[in-house]
């Protein structure tokens, strides 16, 4: 599923908001949506990523690849194939072209991500699992902390900050995460790289 937001919307944003009010934490900014056309930098391929190739009625030539440091797969027939910084369907028109330019006449080809390795977002603080786990198109905060196990009894859930480097300057914006969850205030959408922190509650 696409994401709602256009993440380079949502970070231009945050960051004029940041400005305006001399760097201070500020309530989570309302993203501006997706205009047609536009194509989230989030979802670009990068080495460590899994893609599962599929060519219509030729078994042999599908299956699962992962990108390498140089961002290139190695597909039958085609061999080295560089989709580093191409979607998911990018991917899937450079090996179509190189199919029917050297092998297959209309070759039906579709690439599907299972994992995105090259991204990443980080959650730490009150949660069980604190880590490093793989960004996904669209993902929120609420994801993002429930792939870290959830909050701990003292999270103060509703002081969750998220900070976000757009162009070279940090930029925190506190999310109130419980709020999220009980309906009362819109999901945040993650970008990859961002850090998502619960801090301790006093009470």
């Amino acid at each position: 599923m696409k994401p709602r937001y256009h993440p380079h919307r949502l970070a231009a944003v945050l960051l004029l908001a940041a400005c305006a009010h001399g760097g201070e934490e500020l309530p989570a900014a309302t993203p501006a949506p997706v205009v047609p056309g536009d194509q989230p930098v989030a979802s670009t391929l990068g080495p460590g990523d899994v893609v599962e190739v599929r060519v219509f009625q030729e078994p042999e030539l599908s299956g699962v690849f992962q990108v390498g440091n140089e961002g290139d797969i190695v597909f039958p027939l085609c061999k080295r194939v560089v989709v580093g910084g191409l979607t998911a369907n990018g991917a899937a028109d450079t090996i179509r072209a190189c199919l029917a330019e050297r092998y297959m006449r209309d070759p039906q080809v579709s690439v599907l991500v299972k994992e995105y390795n090259s991204k990443k977002v980080f959650v730490f603080g009150e949660v069980q699992k604190p880590g490093t786990f793989p960004y996904q198109d669209g993902m929120s905060v609420v994801q993002a902390v429930t792939l870290a196990g959830g909050f701990t009894k003292t999270a103060a859930q509703n002081a969750t900050s998220v900070t976000r480097r757009v162009g070279g300057t940090e930029t925190k914006v506190k999310v109130a995460v419980q709020d999220i969850a009980l309906g009362k205030a819109p999901n945040f959408t993650l970008e990859p790289g961002d850090i998502v922190y619960v801090p301790e509650s006093l009470f």
